[in-house]
Parts: C-alpha cells; sequence; structure tokens
C-alpha cells in the first residue's frame, strides 16, 4: 500500500518519491486508505526544533504578562485608557478583515482577487495620508513610504490585470470544495492569532508606559517573535490543507472519495507535531527567498537592457534568485506535508518537477501569492487607519505607533487568513506537475501553457523582425 507519510523528517529520494506519487495516481483507493495512517512520531531534530519553538512562545507570553503588570505598577505618565482600546480595537479589526477576505474568496474568487488588487493601494495611500496628518518626523517618514508602497501597488495591479483571468480560473478551482471543516479550521486559526498578538501588543504597551533602553529591546524581541510565531501558524495551514486538497485532487471529486473530517485533523497533528521542523525553518527561509526573488524581478525591469553593466548586474541577482528559490518556495510545503520530508528537499523536489513540465514561467506568472499579499497589506491598512484616527482624537502622541503596530500585526493575521487558498492553489499545480495526463484535472492549466508558449513564440518572432 502507498503511504503518505514517510516515518520521518528527512528527505527522500526523489526517485521513490516519483514512484509513489504515480502509484497515488493510479491507485486513488490507496489515497483514501493510506490518508487514515497515524502521524509518525518526529526524530529528535524536528522534536528539538518543536521545543524551542514551542518554548519561545510561552516564555514571550510570559514576558508580556510582567510587561504589563510592571506598566500598570510603575509609569504614572502613561494613559492606559488612551493606549489600549485602540490598539486592541485595531487588532480585532485584522481579525474581521481577515475573516472577510476569507467569506468573499469562497464564495466568489474573482471579486475577491479583484477588491485585493484596488482596495490595497487606495488604503495604503490613505494610511500614509493619516500618518503625515500626525506631524512628527516618524509619521512623515512612513506616511510617504506608504504613499510610495500604494503607487508601486497601483502600477503593479495594472501591470497584472491581463493575468487575473487566468488567476480567478485557478482560485475557481481550487477553492470550489475545499477540504471539510478547512473554513473552521481557519477560523480558529484567525480567532488564536488575534489572542495571542492581543496578549503581545499589551505587553508592547507595558514596555512603552516604562520607556527604558531594555524595553526597546522588549518590544523589538516581541515583535520578531510574534512574526515568527503567525508566520509559523500560516505554515502549518498551508501544510495541512495543502496535504489534504493534494490527497483531493488526486482521489477526484467524487462525493464517495471525499476525505472525511478526521483527516483534516490528522493533517493538522501531522503539521503541528511532526513537521514543526521544516515548517518554522520554512517560515524563516520562504519569506527571505521571495524578498529576494521579487527584488530580482524589480531590479531587472529597472535595468533593461540599455545599460550593459546594469544588466550584467541583475542578470547575476536574478540567476542567485533562480538558485534561492530551488531552496525555499510554498510549494515545498504540499511534500512537506504529504511525503514528511524537509522543507529544502521538498521546495527542490517541486521546482524540478515544474522544470520538467515546463510550467516554470507559469508558476512565474501566478498571482496566488500576490492576491494574498494584497489582502494582508489591506487588512493591516484597515487596522492602522482605525487605531490611528482614533488615537488622533483622544492622544496624538500614541498614534505613530500605534498604526505601526496595528498594520504589522493587521497584516500577519489576514496573511494567516488566506493561508487555506494558498494551500489549495500549491496542491494543484504540484499535483498537476506530478501527473498533468491525469483525467481528474480541467483544461486550466494545459490552456494557460498554450497561451504562454504563443506569447514567448510571438515575441521571439518580434525580436527577429
Amino acid at each position: 500500500m502507498a503511504r503518505i507519510m514517510s516515518s520521518s523528517v528527512t528527505p527522500i529520494n526523489n526517485k521513490g518519491d516519483q514512484v509513489l506519487a504515480d502509484d497515488l495516481h493510479k491507485n486513488p483507493a490507496n489515497v483514501k486508505e493510506s490518508s487514515r495512517i497515524a502521524v509518525d512520531k518526529p526524530r529528535m531534530s524536528g522534536k528539538l526544533v518543536g521545543i524551542v519553538f514551542y518554548l519561545q512562545v510561552v516564555v514571550i507570553c510570559v514576558l508580556a504578562v510582567i510587561l504589563i503588570i510592571r506598566g500598570f505598577i510603575s509609569s504614572h505618565q502613561f494613559h492606559p485608557s488612551k493606549w489600549y482600546p485602540p490598539m486592541l480595537i485595531s487588532v480585532a479589526l485584522g481579525g474581521i478583515s481577515g475573516l472577510a477576505w476569507q467569506i468573499v474568496t469562497y464564495y466568489n474568487p474573482s471579486k475577491a482577487l479583484k477588491l485585493a488588487f484596488w482596495f490595497s493601494p487606495l488604503l495604503t495611500c490613505a494610511m500614509g495620508v493619516v500618518l503625515i496628518s500626525i506631524g512628527s518626523s516618524t509619521g512623515l517618514a512612513f506616511g510617504v513610504l506608504s504613499i510610495l508602497v500604494s503607487v508601486i501597488q497601483s502600477l503593479y495591479a495594472c501591470w497584472a490585470k491581463p493575468r487575473f483571468n487566468h488567476a480567478v480560473s485557478v482560485l475557481s478551482v481550487c477553492t470550489a470544495v475545499p477540504p471539510q471543516k478547512t473554513i473552521i479550521l481557519t477560523f480558529l486559526s484567525v480567532i488564536l492569532t488575534v489572542v495571542y498578538s492581543s496578549v503581545l501588543v499589551c505587553g508592547i504597551g507595558g514596555a512603552t508606559a516604562t520607556g527604558t533602553h531594555i524595553d526597546n529591546v522588549f518590544i523589538a524581541v516581541i515583535l520578531l517573535s510574534m512574526t515568527w510565531t503567525l508566520q509559523v501558524i500560516k505554515n502549518f495551514l498551508q501544510v495541512a490543507v495543502s496535504r489534504i486538497r493534494y490527497l483531493n485532487f488526486v482521489v477526484g471529486g467524487d462525493d464517495d472519495q471525499r476525505m472525511d473530517d478526521n483527516d483534516t485533523w490528522t493533517s493538522v497533528r501531522g503539521a503541528v507535531c511532526t513537521m514543526v521542523g521544516p515548517v518554522c525553518l520554512g517560515s524563516v527561509l520562504v519569506p527571505t527567498v521571495s524578498l529576494v526573488r521579487g527584488s530580482a524581478r524589480a531590479i531587472s525591469l529597472i535595468a533593461g537592457d540599455s545599460d550593459e553593466f546594469l544588466f550584467s548586474c541583475a542578470d547575476c541577482y536574478s540567476g542567485i534568485a533562480s538558485r534561492l528559490v530551488t531552496c525555499a518556495n510554498r510549494w515545498g510545503f504540499v511534500h512537506v506535508g504529504v511525503y514528511c520530508k524537509g522543507i529544502i528537499q521538498s521546495s527542490d523536489d517541486t521546482w524540478e518537477m515544474f522544470r520538467r513540465g515546463g510550467m516554470e514561467e507559469l508558476i512565474d506568472s501566478d498571482l496566488t501569492s500576490s492576491f494574498c499579499f494584497f489582502c494582508g497589506v489591506a487588512g493591516g491598512a484597515v487596522s492602522a487607519l482605525a487605531g490611528g484616527c482614533w488615537t488622533l482624537v483622544v492622544h496624538k502622541e500614541y498614534a505613530t505607533q500605534i498604526m505601526f503596530y496595528g498594520f504589522v500585526i493587521g497584516y500577519l493575521v489576514n496573511r494567516v487568513a488566506v493561508a487555506w487558498p494558498q494551500a489549495c492553489v500549491s496542491a494543484y499545480h504540484v499535483a498537476f506537475a506530478e501527473n498533468p495526463q491525469s483525467a481528474r484535472f480541467d483544461a486550466t492549466i494545459p490552456v494557460r501553457l498554450q497561451e504562454l508558449h504563443r506569447n514567448q513564440h510571438s515575441d521571439i518572432e518580434d525580436g527577429k523582425n
């Protein structure tokens, strides 16, 4: 019987994975049976990383509670009634906006994508205007940066508009019948992140109350820990949902073959317990590589081919980014969940499949990641605007910091909320790359590949002329 989960977190060789994938596609009945296999225990390395991760969560929460108590006791210049309410409302709105994105994406992917690409620049610009109106030098700097980012977002949305139809098609196919209890799982994850962020941001308020140099260090540590933790929660969802969705694509869409509720919780337990090591590592590597790739694309567009020196530098940087993507990418989380491999090996294997199948350009042009990013920015801007406008009325001095914290938390919470459609799309691409001839896939990807090949051929012909 084909096995979905390996007995360790160590990488499996590529040939064995390909044989396993072929067996899963040829024998879908085995998938349903094997999906119920209990998740194996992690090796010592995975346990160690898991202990470190969960320990830092507990330590940071304890630190936050201590800072809250100390802030109320030690400082008489701090105004808790003017700091905490707008900050907590800002965090709550981050969760509400995240759930709103989830609902809109589920019921109308087309509207969700258009709203994200057009509302995000507007909200970011509005946030910049409010920051500038505060009148402080820090507010001015962040305000100008926000307006600049909104302009870049608008230009990107116009540039990416021709790809909207394909992005909507992919989102519609992947989210048409989500795994059972996925929505509930995402809802609980958003609630968890809101509660966790509220505790930590209250700790930041306690550190702000005293305002010593060590308090600034505490604030930085809390922000870093919160960013990593929420990123890990997002990727827990990525691994769990992509595993279930991958099995759905392999098995097919018949009701009698669909995964039952226990499979969702089995996948969650596997992600949270067994695969915590690869997920924690991927939560650091994948965003870093994504940032490098994004900057490489931007530099290539700016450099063009008019200046030989700039072109050579951009080409070298793009080559480095192309190599790094094989070490860490979000599609690797699919194999982390399905085959229980490490994130680096999984990323390399999935990208090699894309390369063999001629899907690299299609993957590079996929707008799902951009859609999720725009959702996060829009949610962060909503949180920042709510907290900032309130604080401008009650205590202007707190406005800049509350808007900053509100944006960061709102962005991270919204990224958690939209993790499930991103996981579904990743599973769709990986499952198709493993078996493009499967009758279980529609013509969405083949048609798009043909369009890309025609466009590439036209560009070559235009270059010759």
